[in-house]
């Protein structure tokens, strides 16, 4: 005999609010008590209907449920238990919310029909009843009050109050010396905005070549409008602009955009550039890994298209992002060469899923690929002008070519008679452009995530700096002997 357990209960927030929360479906580890840690299975994003979730109680029960239905429109969704150890037995369970005109405040239903194992039918009916709803009803009130959501946040947002925020600023083109650290503001959200107070900032290539003003046109500096780096941080959300329903006060966040400006301790950003942190992701990974670990996704499955028997090189084997290539590629039964600059490198390359490791300094690898492995299938390139030649002479027919960056100096242009010799393709490709849209960028953040929880990625060494010392890191990344992610703390 089927039970049926039935439970509602006003939320004094308004529907858009709550509804943000419980349309996604990963998003129960981080406002119910119960859950400790969850995932998408797959890398599906947790709005797409037929997703799993696979998570675990707090009790070490483990349960895997699947999105049946979603509606936008009707603020309802639908969900069944695929497999549990807890004896639930065809559970499908709905989750409904109307909105309560009086007070802008939202009605949540929550019923669910299930079966059980002889005898323990009221046993279990109480736990649904109460350990669940009725508590999920509290966890939930809970997490929208201590982000300050609903009214109080829009009462800031009409203030038009700006924030302090520390930054770091570059007046002029050059070394790091022309980082400074300044006292400045971050604007309160305009619609479709988030303002995000920064825990964690990614320190990437990408920022020095910025410094150095090898792509003025992405940030114009002066010594009257100086300009400032950065393309990715984490943090805690702490308003939004109107007509941002995803994303909550107090909600963990990381965020990565093509324009720049994170060198800052509070930064108000576009929020379909912004992602949800799972509980299992702390503030100084995501900000390590969200572009590198995206990077990483884009140029195995995208561009290099990996997979058992490929033959990749991948330079700075030991950086941010060439250890989670290699990890990645490895995992798809890649064969995967690197090169580094270090015996301590090429251990810690080996580590991460690099089968042969070429040291040096000198930029010469090629002779060492040709012989090895017969060429390179795919080339993963950082360095720029200064390995052109080898890449040419280190790639197989057919192969190739990404150049990802430009460590060593700008690549000069290359002619399509000398790609033409070897049938070579050659790509240049820019992150940004292969997470353009908030779907996209979910997908593949989430993929990051979940190849971190399976093993396939290991979390990077991380080296760690002060806002303040912005310059310090930038000359540790350009030294050479960083390895692995570096992050500034603000």
């Amino acid at each position: 005999m089927l039970q049926k357990v039935v439970r509602s209960t006003v939320i004094d927030a308004p529907i858009e609010r709550v509804w943000a929360v419980l349309r996604d479906f990963n998003s129960h580890d981080q406002w119910h008590a119960v859950v400790d840690r969850s995932r998408i299975e797959g890398g599906l994003a947790s709005d797409q209907v037929g997703c799993v979730r696979s998570f675990t109680l707090k009790d070490g029960n483990r349960i895997r449920e699947q999105l049946l239905a979603l509606s936008d429109t009707e603020y309802r969704s639908t969900y069944t238990i695929v497999e549990a150890t807890v004896p639930l037995q065809r559970y499908v369970a709905t989750v409904t919310l109307k909105r309560v005109t009086d007070g802008d405040r939202t009605f949540w239903h929550w019923e669910s029909t299930f079966a059980t194992p002889p005898g323990r039918e009221r046993e279990l009916r109480d736990m649904v009843a109460t350990d669940v709803y009725e508590a999920g009803f509290e966890n939930l009130r809970r997490h929208l009050h201590a982000g300050g959501a609903g009214r109080a946040a829009r009462s800031d947002l009409a203030a038009g109050a700006p924030m302090p925020s520390r930054q770091v600023r570059l007046h002029a083109y050059g070394g790091p010396e022309q980082l400074e650290p300044a006292n400045g503001e971050a604007p309160p959200p305009r619609p479709g905005e988030v303002r995000i107070r920064q825990s964690a900032i990614g320190v990437n290539f990408i920022d020095v070549y910025l410094r150095r003003g090898w792509v003025p046109q992405m940030l114009p500096v002066s010594a009257t409008a100086p300009g400032i780096l950065g393309m990715e941080a984490a943090g805690t959300v702490v308003d939004a602009g109107e007509g941002v329903g995803s994303l909550l006060p107090g909600d963990r966040v990381a965020y990565l955009g093509p324009t720049p400006g994170a060198y800052c301790s509070v930064r108000t950003v576009p929020a379909d550039q912004v992602v949800r942190l799972p509980s299992s992701i702390d503030d100084e990974t995501a900000a390590a890994l969200l572009l590198k670990g995206i990077t990483a996704d884009y140029l195995v499955r995208d561009l290099g298209r990996v997979r058992a028997g490929t033959r990749l090189l991948v330079h700075a084997a030991a950086g941010g992002v060439g250890l989670l290539v290699c990890a990645w590629a490895r995992r798809l039964g890649a064969t995967v060469i690197g090169t580094v600059s270090s015996e301590e490198k090429a251990r810690i390359a080996r580590d991460h899923g690099c089968e042969h490791v070429i040291v040096t300094r000198d930029y010469r690898f090629a002779d060492a690929v040709q012989r090895g492995l017969g060429g390179a299938d795919v080339i993963v390139d950082g360095l720029g002008e200064a390995a052109r030649e080898e890449n040419h002479a280190a790639l197989a027919p057919c192969g190739h070519w990404i150049s990802l960056g430009q460590a060593s100096g700008p690549l000069q242009p290359i002619s399509p008679d000398w790609l033409l010799a070897k049938s070579i393709t050659f790509s240049r490709p820019v992150v940004f452009h292969y997470a353009a849209t908030a779907a996209v960028l979910r997908e593949r953040a989430q993929r990051v995530w979940e190849a971190l929880s399976d093993g396939t990625l290991k979390r990077p060494p991380v080296e760690r700096f002060a806002l303040d010392a912005a310059a310090q890191a930038h000359a540790r990344l350009e030294s050479r002997a960083s390895i692995g992610a570096l992050v500034l703390i603000a």
